[in-house]
C-alpha cells in the first residue's frame, strides 16, 4: 500500500477490534506519557480519552506502508492507532500552533459527574511516579520499548509519527533511565493496568445542595421573567457575585465543615486522616472557624508557610475540621482538604491577632504518616505539642542518638494532644535527637510500634530501617520500624544528619544498609547505608554514607529526585576515594545484594569478583567510573549527584 492510500470501512472495522484488544496497552502508554503536572483523576480520563479517540474514520491516510518491516513487520492498524493515541499524549492542549495550545490552555478530560478515579495504589502510578521528571517523549519510549517490547528503531519511527522533536534523543534517554528488571517485571502485572481505575464519591451533600440550589435558582429566573414580563424592568444596582470563588460554593462557611465521628476510625479500612474526629474545646467556637476560613481565602499579610509542592489556594469545598482548641496562650485549628493538611494560628485576644497559616501535604497517608500533626511550638523552639491520631494508644519520647535509650512516657490528654516535647535543635551542635515512639490501639491492627521525627514541618517523618541483606539468593529485604537494636544502633550514628533534611516534604526516611566490607591496614568493619527521604510527591533523595566502627560517618554520594535505594531502585553501587590511618589512598567501593562483580576504569583501574572493591589509588586524584554486573543479567553505574544507578 502506498502512502498515498487511505483507510476503508474494512480498515476502520480491523481498527477497532486493535484498539479493544491493546486497549490496556495503549491506556499504560497515555496515561505515563501525559504531563506530570496533570492530578491522577484527569491523567487517568485524558489517557482514556486519548486511546478512544484514536480509532480513525474512513478516508484517514494510511501512513507507511508495511513494507518497512516485509510481512512480518508491525500490524499498520496498530501502528496508526498507537501513534494517533501517542500524539494525543505528548500534546493534550492540541497540536502545536493551535489556539489553545498557544495561549496554553490545559487539556479538559472527560466529564464524569460524581466521581474521582484514579489507579489503584501501588499500581500504575508507581511507575508514573519512578518516571516523574523525565520528558514526555522519554517516558513514552520507555513504555515502547521496555514495556511493549518494540525495536529501537520502530519507536523512533512511531515518536517521529506521533510529532516527537528528537525521536532518537529520546530512545536514547529511555534506554539510559534507572529501572530495573524488578521494576520491569513489576509493571507487567496486573495491578499495574491503567484502564483498570478506583472509584470514589465527591462530596454527596454539596452535590445535593448544588443540585437543590439549581433548581431554586431555575425557579427563581421564571418568577422573575415573568415579573418583568408582566411589569417591565426598572434599573437597580449593580451587584456581582464573585462566581467560581471558595465563598460561592460555601467552602467558607464554619457550619459545614466536615466532621468525622469519635469512632468511625475503629470500624474503616481506610486510616488516615480522614478517620480522624474533630477533637478541642473550640470546636463549636464559629467564630474561631470563620477567622481560620477566611484568612485560608485570603491571608493578606499574615505569613503562609508550605511545604515544597503544596499550594495555599483555599479549598473548593468544605475541609474537614480535625481541631480547634485553645494552646499556650494561642488558639489553633487544623483543617483537611483532599491531600493538604491545614493549621491556623492566632493570639486567644480574641481579636484574631498575630496570625499563622500552614499548609502540607499528605498523599496516601496511612496509619504512620497519618499518625500525629504538630500543633504547638514553644517560643524558644526547644518543645511541641502534638495532636495524636485516635487509633493511638501510647506515646514516649526518647534519645535517637542513644540506641540503649529506653524513652519516657509522653502524657497525652484525652483529645489526643500531647505534653510538650523535646524536639530536636534547628542548629548549632547535635547534642540529641529527641524522636516519637507511638504504638498503635490492637482495636485496628496488631500491635504496633514506630518512630516520628519532627523536622520542624506540619507533619513528622516515619522513620524506618533496612537490615544488611543475608546474600544475593536470599530474598530482599523489607523496611521495619526503628524500634529493633540493629535499627536503634545504625540510626544512633546518623540521627544528626537529619537536620539536613529540614524545610523539605518529606514523609518518611529509611536506612538501608546494603552492603559491609573490611578496610584496608587493617581499619576495621564498615558499613555501607542508603539514606533515602522520600517525598510525599513519590520521588526522593538519598545520600550514600560510609559508617566506619569509629568516628563520624563518611558522604558518598547524593541525589536528589530519584528511586534510587527504593521499591523500585533496589539495585545500588557506589565508591568513593578514601584514606586510610596509615595515610595511604584506596578506591573503596560497594554494591547492593544482586552485585556479583565491580569493575573501576579511569584513573584507577580495578576489578573484583564480589560485591566490595579496595584497590590502591597509586596515581593522581581523577575521574573513576565504576560498573557493576547484576547477577541476574545487567549491569548497574555508580550512584552519584545526577541520580540513581542504571541497570
Amino acid at each position: 500500500m502506498s502512502t498515498s492510500q487511505r483507510f476503508g470501512s474494512d480498515d476502520v472495522e480491523h481498527a477497532e477490534a486493535v484498539l479493544v484488544e491493546q486497549y490496556p496497552r495503549l491506556v499504560r502508554l497515555a496515561y505515563l506519557t501525559l504531563p506530570d503536572s496533570l492530578g491522577r483523576h484527569t491523567r487517568v480520563l485524558l489517557a482514556h480519552k486519548a486511546v478512544q479517540r484514536a480509532l480513525p474514520r474512513s478516508g484517514t491516510p494510511a501512513g507507511p506502508a508495511p513494507a518497512e518491516g516485509g510481512t512480518d513487520g508491525p500490524d499498520r492498524h496498530l501502528v496508526l492507532v498507537r501513534s494517533r493515541a501517542l500524539r494525543a499524549a505528548l500534546a493534550p492542549a492540541g497540536p502545536a500552533g493551535t489556539t489553545w495550545a498557544r495561549i496554553g490552555r490545559p487539556p479538559v478530560p472527560p466529564f464524569v459527574w460524581g466521581l474521582r478515579l484514579w489507579p489503584p495504589a501501588g499500581g500504575i502510578d508507581e511507575a508514573a511516579r519512578t518516571l516523574s521528571g523525565a520528558p514526555a517523549p522519554v517516558r513514552a519510549a520507555f513504555v515502547l520499548l521496555r514495556l511493549d517490547d518494540l525495536a529501537q528503531d520502530e519507536t523512533v519511527r512511531l515518536l517521529g509519527r506521533a510529532g516527537a522533536a528528537d525521536p532518537a534523543g529520546a530512545v536514547r534517554d529511555a534506554l539510559a533511565l534507572p529501572v530495573g528488571e524488578d521494576l520491569l517485571r513489576a509493571l507487567r502485572r496486573p495491578e499495574f493496568d491503567a484502564s483498570v481505575v478506583s472509584a470514589r464519591p465527591t462530596d454527596l451533600l454539596r452535590r445535593r445542595r448544588r443540585a437543590r440550589a439549581c433548581w431554586a435558582g431555575l425557579a427563581t429566573l421564571v418568577l422573575t421573567l415573568t415579573v418583568l414580563s408582566v411589569h417591565g424592568s426598572r434599573p437597580g444596582p449593580d451587584v456581582r457575585p464573585a462566581a467560581g470563588s471558595a465563598a460561592a460554593s460555601g467552602a467558607l462557611d464554619p457550619a459545614r465543615l466536615q466532621r468525622v465521628s469519635a469512632e468511625a476510625w475503629a470500624d474503616t479500612a481506610r486510616v488516615d486522616f480522614t478517620a480522624w474526629p474533630a477533637r478541642g474545646g473550640r470546636t463549636a467556637d464559629r467564630g474561631l472557624l470563620a477567622r481560620a476560613l477566611g484568612t485560608w481565602a485570603a491571608p493578606g499579610t499574615t505569613p503562609v508557610a508550605t511545604t515544597p509542592g503544596t499550594t495555599a489556594e483555599p479549598p473548593a469545598q468544605p475541609p474537614q475540621l480535625l481541631y480547634a482548641g485553645e494552646l499556650d496562650g494561642r488558639a489553633v485549628v487544623l483543617m483537611r482538604d483532599g491531600d493538604r493538611v491545614v493549621r491556623y494560628g492566632e493570639t486567644t485576644t480574641g481579636s484574631g491577632g498575630g496570625r499563622t497559616l500552614d499548609v502540607t501535604r499528605t498523599d496516601d497517608a496511612g496509619v504512620t504518616t497519618a499518625a500525629a500533626l504538630t500543633l504547638s511550638r514553644a517560643p524558644d523552639g526547644a518543645s511541641a505539642r502534638y495532636l495524636l491520631a485516635p487509633w493511638i494508644a501510647t506515646a514516649a519520647a526518647r534519645d535517637l542518638l542513644r540506641a540503649g535509650d529506653t524513652g519516657h512516657a509522653l502524657a497525652v490528654a484525652a483529645d489526643g494532644v500531647t505534653a510538650p516535647a523535646a524536639v530536636p535543635p534547628a542548629g548549632g551542635a547535635c547534642a540529641s535527637w529527641p524522636v516519637l515512639e507511638l504504638t498503635s490501639s490492637t482495636r485496628i491492627v496488631e500491635k504496633h510500634s514506630f518512630v516520628l521525627a519532627d523536622l520542624g514541618a506540619l507533619s513528622p517523618v516515619h522513620l524506618t530501617y533496612t537490615p544488611l541483606p543475608d546474600g544475593p539468593a536470599a530474598p530482599a529485604r523489607q523496611p521495619r520500624e526503628a524500634t529493633g537494636p540493629e535499627a536503634r544502633a545504625a540510626w544512633a550514628r546518623l540521627a544528626c544528619r537529619l537536620g539536613e533534611l529540614r524545610g523539605g516534604a518529606y514523609r518518611a526516611v529509611n536506612v538501608w544498609d546494603f552492603a559491609t566490607s573490611q578496610l584496608p591496614d587493617g581499619a576495621g568493619r564498615a558499613v555501607w547505608s542508603c539514606t533515602r527521604a522520600s517525598g510525599w510527591a513519590g520521588p526522593g533523595d538519598v545520600a550514600v554514607r560510609l559508617r566506619l566502627e569509629t568516628g563520624t560517618p563518611q558522604d558518598v554520594a547524593q541525589a536528589r529526585s530519584t528511586a534510587a535505594c527504593g521499591r523500585f531502585g533496589q539495585h545500588l553501587l557506589a565508591g568513593l576515594r578514601w584514606r586510610s590511618p596509615a595515610g595511604r589512598w584506596y578506591l573503596l567501593a560497594a554494591g547492593s545484594r544482586q552485585v556479583g562483580a565491580i569493575t573501576a576504569t579511569g584513573a584507577v583501574r580495578a576489578d573484583a569478583a564480589a560485591r566490595t572493591l579496595a584497590a590502591p589509588w597509586a596515581g593522581p586524584d581523577g575521574p573513576v567510573s565504576l560498573t557493576g554486573t547484576l547477577a541476574g543479567g545487567g549491569t548497574v553505574t555508580a550512584l552519584d549527584g545526577a541520580g540513581g544507578g542504571r541497570d
